[in-house]
């Protein structure tokens, strides 16, 4: 330095105690200025950044399956060209039949007549039936108005789960007009000693049940509320679930729902050939 404090002269380097005693700066701070926009030092180099690591490879995804082909649907034809009925093609499968209406809905007319068909009635053939034995049961019930009964031969157990009866009796009679209206009735599997009731039950013109079962122990059953005649193989009451008219019969399937008793032991009452077998 110059004696008045003036700049040194050309080619003397500063004294010791002009120069800076600062620390050049390092790459972070040149980085720092750098980013900034402060000028960089005489010379001065921005160190390069760290390299930054590669990303991880992605997995592929998995290839997603083709969509089933949707079939086209069928043309749907302009109003006022579809065919008339008598030109469309068959059906290919049969129609189902309609649902059955619900048991007991379905009245049997009063006195329905005998449904006869074309076909002839083969030679001998009510012969032959008689040559068919069958238990004697005597079939009661209660309209309201009076206590009914009849002996019924054309009885028969039809299931076990759910627990069925069918009994046919002629469509014509009056016994198959009052059950056509009423559901509950009672059906009492005779014993071979009570022939004598049976006859009174078959005969034609015959009075009330309670008349004819005078004099013989008997009970009113619980839920059906028909008369059972005591003495007997078994005794049911039933519901009618169905009621088929079949020719010149009607057919009356029906729920058991109680056995007021049954025998151990016993003989049935058979008919056979128009009688009684012995």
């Amino acid at each position: 330095m110059s004696a008045d404090g003036g700049p040194p002269p050309d080619g003397e380097s500063p004294s010791p105690e002009t120069r800076s005693t600062e620390p050049p700066p390092g790459p972070d701070k040149q980085r720092d200025s750098a980013a900034r926009g402060d000028p960089l030092p005489p010379g001065g180099r921005v160190p390069p950044r760290s390299p930054v690591p590669p990303r991880s490879p992605v997995p592929p995804r998995s290839p997603v399956p083709p969509r089933s082909p949707v079939p086209p649907r069928s043309p749907v034809p302009p109003r006022g060209s579809v065919p008339p009925r008598s030109e469309l093609p068959p059906a290919s499968g049969p129609v189902p039949g309609r649902t059955a209406e619900p048991p007991a809905s379905r009245p049997v007319p009063a006195r329905p007549g005998a449904e006869h068909s074309d076909a002839p009635v083969p030679a001998g053939f009510l012969d032959a039936l008689t040559a068919w034995p069958a238990g004697v049961t005597l079939l009661t019930l209660a309209d309201g108005r009076d206590d009914i009964g009849a002996t019924v031969s054309a009885f028969c157990p039809v299931s076990v789960d759910p627990p069925l009866v069918l009994v046919s009796l002629i469509a014509s009679s009056y016994l198959a007009e009052v059950l056509g209206q009423a559901d509950p009735f009672a059906v009492t599997l005779l014993a071979a000693g009570q022939r004598v009731l049976a006859g009174r039950f078959a005969a034609a013109g015959r009075p009330s049940a309670r008349l004819l079962l005078a004099g013989v122990p008997h009970r009113r059953a619980d839920r059906s509320g028909a008369l059972i005649p005591d003495g007997g193989l078994a005794a049911f009451e039933c519901e009618v679930t169905e009621r088929i008219l079949a020719g010149d019969h009607l057919l009356v399937v029906a729920a058991v729902t109680n056995v007021p008793y049954a025998a151990e032991s016993g003989d049935p009452l058979i008919r056979f050939r128009g009688g009684y077998l012995r």
